[in-house]
């Protein structure tokens, strides 16, 4: 067994930009495997959501359908952006002292939070 194993997850930059390069041939060559996952589509987005709130402990209820939308389209369906919009959102909403984030609060929190 190797003494070293590193996983690398959700930089496709990293294996586009620098591992094709001739001189990173040798990291590339101990690549074992290379996994891509394709961005997530809404209703992939929806139950993402659902189920890290369930997973929280939360309600599914958190978020109008409206709002979902709206994460799914600014996000375009990356895991990483889906974390940082919710999250963003869950915070102005508790800042706000709102039980229910709405479409409008997921637009603010991205014209204004999320740098893309």
């Amino acid at each position: 067994m190797s003494p070293m194993v590193l996983i690398h997850v959700g930089q496709t930059e990293l294996w586009d930009e620098k591992l094709r390069l001739q001189r990173y041939a040798a990291i590339r060559q101990r690549i074992d495997m290379n996994c891509v996952l394709s961005h997530l589509v809404r209703s992939e987005v929806e139950k993402y959501i659902q189920s890290h709130l369930h997973y929280a402990g939360g309600s599914t209820e958190i978020f109008t359908v409206q709002a979902l939308a709206v994460v799914a389209r600014e996000s375009s369906g990356i895991p990483r952006m889906i974390n940082r919009i919710c999250e963003k959102s869950l915070m102005y909403a508790f800042q706000q002292q709102r039980k229910l984030i709405d479409d409008y609060m997921v637009t603010f929190v991205v014209g204004n939070e999320i740098a893309k």
